[in-house]
């Protein structure tokens, strides 16, 4: 594989998907600059607020980033090179821009409502009701995830209890110390642009110097050393906060300031490739392809066979279920212009997919280590491919500074999905009490505790913190499927929504249909596998994945018939109109 080859194509490809099929798409949709946004028409000032596309650009990047697009293909890259390529390059352009776009621009036109409220209006309460449990169960989970990770890259102890060694441990307190400062400066720089006014160029050149001095700080001056366990809480009752106050005051900034450190990795791997190659170490000896079923079982790659397996490890960076909730969660609640709906969505998509290119690369680079079992985790893979690919023309000193300044930003990244996934989950909980046509700020009764936003998120957080603490490792290999099919459901209820207002959907039709056959596919090999186990003695973990992939089979063959009726419906209303007209 030439790396230097690789990126430089993948980013030209890209740049055209952006530029031809992104702007058709904007064409078909009929998206109007001059149409008056949820933000500006229901601006509350709390989740409905007007936001510069910079900021809300870095907010949407950093929320649907996090860790996927550079697990997935370093997982992935167990299959070779080309497949992975193949797949970031034409899920990135047709279909996961298509379906961030998509739910985009669906919910700015349903006055920013979730993905949820847009299926009720095409298919009725049960589907929604149904896609909001799956979504809401979804977050939970990764809210688990997330939050155990976070807790494992600040604490003085592992999960399950024993101490963490020296040099990891100055390096977790280190990231500690640095993400607390971050917070703090968020806050500082919302209150900068928002009270005092600041424009965004002024306000981003102060935060950038705020980053680094805390980098600084943090590395040299690290006194908060706590437990696993303490993280978890302390992490929980930040996300409750972050999730509840207004979005300007800490969510938007701390998610805009952290895109920098995105940028500042994607813009370090491109010039550790070049400037690697220019030294000669362009070309690396990982296969284009190894076959159609992984046959390195190392506790890094991805198992099984390449389909669906490839589909389902790399879901950022190609299309994922998740950014479907960013984009109709918070995202269409700040757009301040529908023209602005292309480089948010489908640009940030594309990003991402950038940032995908650059994880194989860095796998590409040291490939035999990693097939040889070198690394415990993709995340190390990553630091370490860009890390010694600049210190291939500079020195050690920054081979290792750079080394712990990704390690860093992926962490920074984990805890902003963190803060996302809180907010996305009580809107969630919130709308799966409401009634049809009714608001937050109508219901009365009972109801009134359900919907209220500190109730529901604090059970939604104790819920996924609980998790963290307990056993979501044992479900944890269903969240695959359960991203893709949340994908394959986002796809399909823009799909049906495009149709009921009269738009160009047919460009939804092989991406909803795809993203469902490997969904399926991928569970129904899940439970055959956990009935084997069964078969072989009682396994409570085994019987539970497979209950909840026969859930999640049976949801996705009911939201899909479902579909496939609305869609029939409006075709043959589409046929009669045109009848009557020719008739006339």
């Amino acid at each position: 594989m030439n790396t230097v080859a690789v990126l430089l194509i993948s980013i030209a490809c890209l740049v055209a998907g952006y530029i031809f099929y992104g702007g058709w798409l904007a064409k078909q949709w009929g998206v109007d600059e001059k149409r008056k946004t949820p933000a500006e028409e229901m601006e509350d000032d709390v989740d409905y607020v007007p936001t510069k596309t910079p900021v809300l650009m870095g907010h949407h990047f950093s929320s649907i980033a996090g860790a996927g697009p550079i697990n997935g293909p370093i997982q992935a890259a167990v299959f070779g090179w080309v497949p992975v390529l193949l797949w970031v390059l034409l899920g990135g352009i047709f279909m996961g821009g298509v379906h961030d776009f998509g739910a985009l621009f669906a919910s700015l036109r349903n006055k920013g409502h979730s993905i949820g409220e847009i299926i009720a209006d095409t298919m009725g309460q049960k589907a929604k009701r149904l896609f909001l449990v799956f979504a809401y169960l979804t977050l939970i989970l990764v809210i688990a995830a997330f939050g155990s990770i976070v807790a494992s890259t600040f604490g003085t102890t592992k999960m399950d209890g024993s101490a963490v060694a020296e040099p990891t441990l100055s390096a977790n307190l280190s990231t500690a110390m640095i993400s607390i400062l971050f917070i703090a400066l968020a806050i500082v720089v919302g209150q900068l642009i928002y009270r005092l006014h600041l424009k965004v160029l002024p306000a981003s050149v102060l935060g950038v110097a705020g980053i680094v001095g805390i980098i600084a700080l943090g590395l040299n001056w690290h006194p908060v050393a706590l437990t696993y366990n303490t993280w978890m809480w302390v992490v929980g009752a930040y996300i409750v906060v972050a999730a509840v106050l207004p979005v300007w005051m800490l969510l938007q900034p701390r998610d805009y300031l952290s895109s920098f450190l995105l940028y500042f990795m994607i813009a370090a791997s491109v010039v550790g490739v070049i400037g690697s190659a220019v030294k000669g170490g362009a070309s690396v000896a990982m296969p284009a392809f190894t076959g159609w079923t992984a046959n390195v079982d190392n506790g890094l790659f991805a198992k099984g066979t390449l389909f669906p397996a490839l589909f389902v490890t790399i879901a950022c960076g190609a299309v994922s279920g998740f950014h479907s909730l960013v984009s109709s969660g918070t995202t269409s609640k700040q757009l301040d212009n529908e023209k602005h709906a292309r480089p948010v969505a489908y640009g940030s998509m594309l990003i991402e997919s950038v940032l995908a290119v650059v994880s194989l690369c860095a796998i590409g680079y040291v490939w035999k280590d990693a097939e040889g079992g070198k690394f415990a985790a993709p995340t190390q893979v990553f630091a370490t491919g860009v890390s010694t690919m600049l210190g291939s023309f500079t020195n050690e000193k920054v081979q290792s500074v750079m080394y712990q300044m990704l390690i860093l930003a992926i962490s920074v990244f984990c805890l902003t999905s963190l803060d996302t996934c809180a907010r996305l989950a009580r809107y969630m909980f919130q709308e799966f009490w409401l009634k049809e046509g009714e608001d937050v700020k109508d219901v009365k009764g009972a109801r009134a505790i359900l919907v209220n936003p500190w109730f529901a998120t604090v059970l939604t957080v104790v819920a996924g913190i609980t998790l963290g603490m307990t056993g979501y490792t044992k479900i944890w290999p269903l969240f695959g499927a359960a991203n893709q099919l949340l994908a394959a459901v986002g796809l399909l209820a823009v799909c049906a929504w495009l149709g009921s207002v009269g738009k160009n959907n047919k460009m939804f039709y092989f991406p909803m249909m795809f993203m469902l056959v490997v969904t399926c596919t991928s569970l129904v090999q899940t439970i055959i596998a956990r009935v084997q186990v069964l078969m072989a003695g009682f396994d409570g973990w085994a019987l539970a994945q497979a209950l909840i992939a026969v859930f999640l089979v049976a949801l996705a063959i009911d939201l899909a018939v479902m579909t496939i009726v609305t869609l029939y419906k409006q075709h043959a209303a589409k046929s009669e109109n045109a009848a009557a007209k020719k008739a006339a």
